[in-house]
């Protein structure tokens, strides 16, 4: 019998390059998603087929394979999800995996994430077993650690997992506890796409990375959500990781007191440090904020691991159409490049589709 399930992808509204540190964050699922239709196989093959990629992957589940070495390489994470459920003592058998995606590659809005986590509620499901969202986070972000080689945070794949349609996420990446808070009535959620593609493996993302754990040993702790700012002060990389802890704990306070005035310059605040300490950003990412917030957004950041992808935003709800269409029209102008503008709406986490 065939079963479909479906993964939102996230947008990451504050809160960047900490969930590895153990920090906090305040994220969301969006309206767009990862979807498959799975149907289990007599034999111990995984055929995969997806409407976004060429080819067909096959992994033999019997030969346990190193999924780095799948191709084509866009089923790497079907290999690698396979394996760790194994390690999870869930035994998945053959299946026929058809995918389709309605969000973009490349755009920061964790569409590999959103892959994992479908893969992993649909082998695990014709496994025999139904995986708390923890649990699946974690086998989710360990396959595409060995998938893809990007050592990513829990941030992404437990959105996608814990998400409630209306509301975003304020999520401790240390103890996986989840608030769910509502947006202040008449805010506008916003979203650009750059025009500048990105991926995470293979870009200065990796490097950032270790740099602030090289900054964490040298200031004394194990991860940078345990020090000070007294202790960082001449250290960018974990200066940014502290001060963005304390940024969206402002934020997640801010929601809940309803205190829209208070939510643009911290998303502000943290577009300037991911651009200066964390030296995440781009000039087309930089000019793309500048854009929006001039054309009336209340404040915007990178989202995402930056270098490239996308803005979000947070707007009037009133004048939310003007204000992405005037950013895009300046942003078109300044840089050259084709912004490609959406409106989103906090979605349900993952789970069973419909159809």
């Amino acid at each position: 019998m065939t079963r479909r399930f479906r993964a939102p992808g996230r947008v990451n509204l504050i809160g960047g390059q900490v969930d590895y540190h153990e920090g906090y964050v305040v994220s969301l699922a969006v309206d767009r998603d990862v979807t498959v239709a799975a149907a289990p196989r007599r034999d111990r093959v995984v055929r995969a087929r997806s409407s976004s990629y060429p080819g067909t992957v096959e992994v033999d589940l019997a030969a346990a394979a190193d999924p780095a070495s799948v191709s084509p390489a866009w089923g790497r994470p079907v290999a690698a999800v396979a394996r760790v459920l194994r390690e999870h003592g869930v035994d998945p058998p053959g299946a026929d995996l058809s995918y389709e995606s309605s969000l973009p590659p490349g755009a920061g809005l964790s569409s590999s994430a959103a892959f994992g986590v479908v893969t992993t509620l649909a082998l695990a499901h014709l496994g025999g077993r139904t995986l708390v969202a923890g649990d699946a986070a974690r086998v989710a972000q360990r396959a595409e650690h060995l998938a893809l080689g990007v050592p990513c945070g829990i941030q992404d794949p437990l959105t996608s997992l814990a998400a409630r349609a209306g509301h975003v996420l304020f999520l401790d990446c240390r103890t996986l506890a989840a608030e769910h808070l509502a947006l202040p009535p008449g805010i506008a959620l916003l979203v650009v796409h750059s025009g500048v593609s990105r991926t995470l493996a293979g870009s200065p993302w990796a490097a950032r990375r270790t740099e602030s754990f090289a900054a964490a040993r040298r200031v004394g702790v194990r991860v940078l959500r345990d020090a000070t700012p007294e202790q960082v002060r001449g250290e960018p990389r974990a200066r940014h990781v502290v001060h963005e802890i304390g940024r969206v704990l402002a934020f997640a306070d801010a929601l809940r007191r309803g205190d829209v005035d208070a939510l643009g310059p911290l998303l502000l605040a943290s577009h300037a440090s991911s651009r200066d300490d964390m030296e995440v950003s781009t000039p087309e990412l930089d000019a793309l904020v500048e854009c929006l917030v001039h054309a009336g957004a209340l404040g915007a950041r990178l989202t995402g691991g930056g270098f490239g992808g996308c803005v979000v935003a947070l707007a009037p709800e009133a004048r939310a159409d003007a204000v992405l269409a005037e950013a895009c029209v300046a942003y078109r102008a300044r840089t050259g490049r084709e912004p490609t503008p959406w409106r989103v709406r906090p979605a349900a986490g993952a789970g069973p589709a419909a159809g």
